[in-house]
C-alpha cells in the first residue's frame, strides 16, 4: 500500500509516470524504506497503462458490489443532553474555586514564596 500511495501522489503532483526511483524517494523523504521487489512489480504493472483509465475502470468494478445498506438512523436527540452536560461542568468548575486568604501556599506556609525554587 505504501508503494501504491507513494505512486499516487506523485501522479497528483504532476508526474505522470513515476519511477522507481522516484516512488523510492518519495518514501525515504518521510523516513520510510521501500520493498524493491514489490516496487519493481508495482512499476512494471502499471507501464504503459494511464492512471485515470485504471481508477476509473476500479471505481466501475466497485460499483458492481452495491453498498450501502440499512444502517444508519437513530441518535437524534443527543444535542440538548450534551448542553446540560457542559452547564454542569461549567457550574462545578466555579465551585471548585475557594479563597484561600491570600497568604497561604502549597505546602501550608503562611509566607509567599519569593520565586527561587
Amino acid at each position: 500500500m505504501k508503494h501504491i500511495a507513494a505512486y499516487l501522489l506523485l501522479v497528483l503532483g504532476g508526474n505522470k509516470t513515476p519511477s522507481a526511483a522516484d516512488v523510492s524517494a518519495a518514501l525515504s523523504a518521510v523516513g520510510v524504506e521501500s520493498d524493491s521487489e514489490r516496487l519493481g512489480a508495482l512499476i512494471e504493472d502499471m507501464e504503459g497503462k494511464d492512471i485515470d483509465e485504471l481508477l476509473a475502470s476500479g471505481n466501475e468494478l466497485l460499483a458492481k458490489f452495491g453498498g450501502g445498506g440499512g444502517g444508519g438512523g437513530g441518535g437524534g436527540s443527543g444535542g440538548a443532553a450534551a448542553e446540560e452536560e457542559v452547564e454542569e461542568e461549567k457550574e462545578e468548575e466555579k465551585e471548585e474555586e475557594m479563597d484561600l486568604g491570600g497568604g497561604m501556599d502549597m505546602f501550608g506556609g503562611d509566607e509567599a514564596g519569593d520565586g527561587n525554587y
